[in-house]
């Protein structure tokens, strides 16, 4: 499986494994960034890095005893949405519709509202917000990191972007990547959010919590 450009590769040519698992940048300083399936920085603020916290893409989960059970909501900002289909911090949502049907919208307000919910409670502890977009347009991307540029969501944000143009390969792993991100924080008891924006013939849009 190449992750890169493949212009260099030709046949006959010897391959080494390194030995090692495959691991992902991961911590606070994601917040605001833009990363690939890789944790490359795809955002272009070189005078930024992204440390050297990296955690496994692949690890076992944590066991049913030790999870915390749903007791608190989450507000997505949307009215209908809170009142009748009310979503609980450690569920799964899975929103699926036709084309143009406000799927995108539903979870990008979702995180927008998490600054406004700060705002109002008059403190710093937010709910960290995963966004992978995957199979999507560079122009499409864009568009999300400008608003969420403008509404301060950055501070709180990691965006993945795996596009039409990469690989396979970089659009199979981006979900893994995304969760690793988002169980940093888990692990030391905050609480993620995480959004697997599919772009296919039909556009899924996959919510998950990361409840501690």
């Amino acid at each position: 499986m190449f992750f890169g450009s493949t212009k260099s590769i030709f046949v006959g040519q010897y391959i080494f494994r390194s030995g090692q698992r495959l691991k992902v940048p991961v911590g606070a300083a994601l917040l605001g960034r833009i990363v690939d399936s890789l944790g490359t920085p795809l955002d272009g603020l070189k005078n930024q890095t992204l440390g050297n916290l990296k955690s496994l893409t692949e690890k076992k989960g944590p066991g049913i005893i030790t999870r915390g059970s749903v007791n608190q909501p989450l507000h997505t900002g949307i009215l209908v949405v809170d009142c009748l289909f009310p979503i609980g911090r450690g569920q799964r949502e899975l929103i699926i519709g036709n084309k143009q049907t406000g799927k995108t919208s539903i979870a990008l307000t979702s995180i927008l509202s998490q600054n406004i919910d700060t705002e109002l409670k008059k403190s710093k502890t937010y709910l960290y917000c995963v966004y992978v977009a995957i199979g999507q347009g560079k122009s499409s991307i864009a568009k999300i990191y400008n608003i969420f540029k403008k509404t301060k969501a950055l501070k709180y944000t990691t965006i993945v972007s795996a596009t039409a143009d990469d690989s396979a390969n970089l659009q199979f792993l981006a979900p893994y990547s995304g969760c690793t991100i988002a169980e940093y924080f888990r692990d030391r008891g905050k609480d993620a959010l995480i959004i697997f924006d599919i772009y296919q013939n039909k556009l899924y849009v996959i919510v998950k919590l990361l409840y501690y």
